[in-house]
């Protein structure tokens, strides 16, 4: 199993930055890779996900749940297709107009991939610290 967090503060109101956290369809402007990021609806206990993206060459068809929404901007993911992963994101004030974000993953590699997991764990953080630098610059420079 390899676990990753990244945190970023962000100089938006903590709401502002929830509602582009909490829209998957928002994913793919940015999270590295994700190609298409189809939800079945707006966030909520049982929304399904089809996420289609591409890591270290091969690409990746996932389907997903959310498994729980709160309390507070928090909500809680794993897959149900593809590769086995779970997360959390969350969105904490820290003031009118400043958060920081919580990116949360864990993933289970499978066949080969177990013997590449140091590796695959310093990918996966390089691009989760990645995305939320992205989704930092996102938000802060506004539609």
């Amino acid at each position: 199993m390899i676990g990753i967090a990244v945190e970023v503060a962000i100089t938006r109101p903590a709401a502002q930055v929830w509602n582009v956290v909490a829209d998957y369809a928002r994913d793919p402007e940015w999270r590295r890779g994700v190609t298409a990021m189809e939800p079945s609806g707006p966030l909520a206990v049982g929304t399904t996900t089809d996420e289609r993206m591409r890591f270290a060459g091969k690409g990746y068809r996932n389907g997903g749940v959310v498994e729980t929404v709160g309390p507070g901007p928090t909500f809680t993911w794993r897959t149900t297709s593809g590769v086995t992963a779970a997360g959390r994101r969350t969105v904490e004030a820290l003031g009118p107009d400043r958060c920081r974000v919580r990116l949360e993953t864990t993933v289970e590699p499978s066949g080969f991939e177990r013997l590449l997991a140091p590796v695959l764990g310093r990918l996966l953080q390089r691009n989760l610290a990645g995305d939320a630098a992205r989704l930092r610059e996102l938000v802060e420079r506004g539609p």
